[in-house]
């Protein structure tokens, strides 16, 4: 599986942005989608993940009520839609495919390049 994510950019604080990431293969609603971000300096950690079929969604919650995951099997694409950015949003954000529904970063076997989010305040 390849990840291509974009959508990435300058918001300011309050803003909003759709990230999306599109996979290749015919096996893409067979893999749970999530979606990560590092901030330099700090580790990667889970922002949201979306089951093969959408029906399950989880997310952080630091990013509870203002992001939303959401996918499209058809396209073989997953978004992220983010509202009510903030600046500790900041950070490259990668969208990752597994097998496993879960928050664990190791979990995810195939990983996008990652699309850069900065929120200014």
């Amino acid at each position: 599986v390849q990840l291509q994510a974009s959508g990435g950019g300058l918001v300011q604080a309050g803003g909003s942005l759709r990230l999306s990431c599109a996979a290749s293969g015919r096996t893409f609603s067979s893999y749970v989608m999530g979606w990560f971000r590092q901030a330099p300096g700090k580790e990667r950690e889970f922002v949201a993940a979306i089951s093969g079929s959408g029906g399950s969604t989880s997310y952080a919650d630091s990013v509870k009520g203002r992001f939303t995951i959401s996918r499209d099997n058809a396209k073989n694409t997953v978004y992220l839609q983010m509202n009510s950015l903030k600046p500790e949003d900041t950070a490259a954000y990668y969208c990752a495919a597994g097998r496993r529904y879960t928050r664990a970063v190791g979990a995810y076997d195939y990983w996008g390049q990652g699309t850069q989010v900065t929120v200014s305040s």
